[in-house]
């Protein structure tokens, strides 16, 4: 483990900069406006915020992204590849749950056939992450089997009064830290005292989820069919906000835009709560508002865990809590659906 005061951070990102990467990192954006990622340069300050308003999702998963062109000349149409090699660059202050979306998105997009875009922004980037200290009481990451007290990622850091102490986890960690020579070899015991804090802090915390065993694949049509799913869904104003914050949320739609001498074609993040969302010539399979909400709630606690070894596809960061414009969220509609299922 190592160590470096917090008055040298910026010092520690210049290194890193210098060492050929863009750094990242959360920046206040406003009074009361939170924090969202910005690209460091001499004077960028690194904000308190426990997390950012969008999550570092993006930097694998973009909004939106050109997948190649088309240019038509006569009767010749050429496929032109739009891809270039991504640049290297380092993402720091990536919070726990941040880090386990990136396993979840993993197991989508690393999976064959593998998607080449995502594949090749995670090869070039560098994720180090930064333990909580101070968690919200929107957040639950704690009963999704988040520690928040290691962050994990390439590097792991915790800040413990005015020191950062950091940890390589991973070759491109170790081999990122090795370029910052200034930071010092430090023992475990004030990141230890920092950790057993957080973890009371998190312990009382007044969210609480409901038992796993009620989301098991066996109760599935009990659940699917719940009574709850009506009054529920009836207040949601299907805008979207809680799956555009998600950091787990991986659905895309692809466009063609005409340029007038050909196409270019590109993706861009879509969300299940959308009237249109997996439109086809026939219309589309979700035609009521209860379906469509009844989807993006099953997908988090049914049928993503029941493919993919019992993990939740919910890392319990708490935005869509803090979010939705009627305070909606996965924690309210979990309990809901509990309370019926153990009548």
């Amino acid at each position: 483990m190592k160590k470096l005061p917090i008055s040298k951070l910026n010092d520690f990102f210049s290194a890193v900069s210098k060492a050929g990467n863009k750094v990242y990192l959360p920046v206040d954006i406003g009074e009361g406006k939170g924090a969202d990622y910005k690209l460091w340069e001499e004077g960028v300050e690194l904000s308190k915020a426990l997390n950012t308003n969008r999550s570092a999702k993006d930097f694998f998963f973009p909004q939106t992204e050109n997948l190649f062109e088309l240019k038509m000349d006569g009767k010749n149409i050429d496929v032109i590849d739009t891809r270039t090699e991504a640049e290297d660059f380092v993402v720091f202050g990536v919070r726990a749950c941040d880090v386990r979306s990136f396993d979840i998105l993993d197991r989508v997009f690393l999976a064959n056939p593998v998607d080449t875009y995502y594949k090749n922004r995670r090869e070039h980037g560098v994720i180090i992450s930064l333990a909580c200290t101070k968690p919200a009481h929107t957040c639950f990451c704690h009963q999704m089997d988040v520690d928040a007290t290691n962050a994990g990622g390439d590097i792991q850091t915790w800040i413990a009064e005015d020191t950062l102490y950091l940890e390589a986890l991973t070759e491109k960690g170790k081999a990122l830290l090795a370029k910052v020579d200034f930071a010092e070899d430090a023992d475990t015991k004030a990141v230890e005292a920092q950790k057993a804090e957080t973890k009371k802090a998190l312990e009382a915390l007044p969210l609480t989820m409901p038992s796993r065993e009620i989301f098991e694949e066996k109760k599935l049509l009990s659940i699917f069919n719940s009574q709850k799913w009506a009054p529920l869904s009836e207040s949601c104003l299907a805008c979207g906000t809680c799956t555009f914050v998600c950091p787990t949320c991986q659905c895309y739609d692809i466009r063609d835009f005409d340029t007038g001498n050909g196409v270019k074609r590109f993706r861009c993040w879509d969300s299940c709560m959308y009237s249109d969302f997996t439109k086809m010539a026939h219309g589309n399979p979700r035609v009521s508002q209860l379906e469509r909400f009844r989807q993006r709630f099953m997908h988090k606690l049914v049928y993503y865990p029941a493919n993919n070894e019992g993990i939740m596809g919910c890392v319990g960061c708490g935005r869509c809590l803090a979010k939705c414009p009627i305070s909606m969220n996965i924690v309210k509609v979990a309990k809901s659906l509990a309370e019926e299922a153990t009548k």
